[in-house]
């Protein structure tokens, strides 16, 4: 009697193993989005607090753009951190009576998000997945 496998018991083998492999792959991009999400998030309240700081150190004035954020004295932040989902750098729109409101956002998992602030102080999200932080309304993000 020989010892070793059969053609058909290997094929059954990557037949399973094919399978437990197209079943993993799809939970593993998941989590990369949880991961993503959870980045952008922490990432927005660092973001928020130093456009915050920027606020109390300027004259109660918002800055125009993040970028400004990085060439205050004090440094406020050394650099920008650029959005998790691959669309370069975080939105950042001021917006309301006198421009005393502003939303800083990322695009999200889908890559399509944004957001605007409209005169009444309400941020209005487009896309399925924006991720904002604000200062205007009652139900700002994250």
């Amino acid at each position: 009697m020989r010892k070793g496998f059969t053609i058909i018991e290997l094929l059954i083998v990557i037949a399973v193993i094919s399978i437990l492999i197209g079943i993993a792959l799809p939970r593993f991009k998941g989590m990369q989005d949880e991961g993503n999400i959870a980045k952008a998030k922490g990432e927005l309240r660092t973001l928020q607090a130093a456009v915050e700081s920027y606020y109390i150190h300027n004259s109660n004035a918002y800055p125009s753009a993040l970028s400004a954020l990085t060439s205050e004295t004090p440094l406020i932040v050394g650099a920008i951190p650029d959005d998790p989902f691959g669309t370069g750098s975080y939105g950042y729109l001021r917006g309301g009576t006198n421009n005393k409101y502003y939303v800083i956002y990322s695009v999200g998992p889908s890559g399509n998000g944004s957001a605007t602030i409209t005169d009444d102080a309400v941020v209005e999200t487009s896309g399925a997945s924006c991720i904002y932080a604000s200062n205007a309304g009652q139900d700002a993000q994250p």
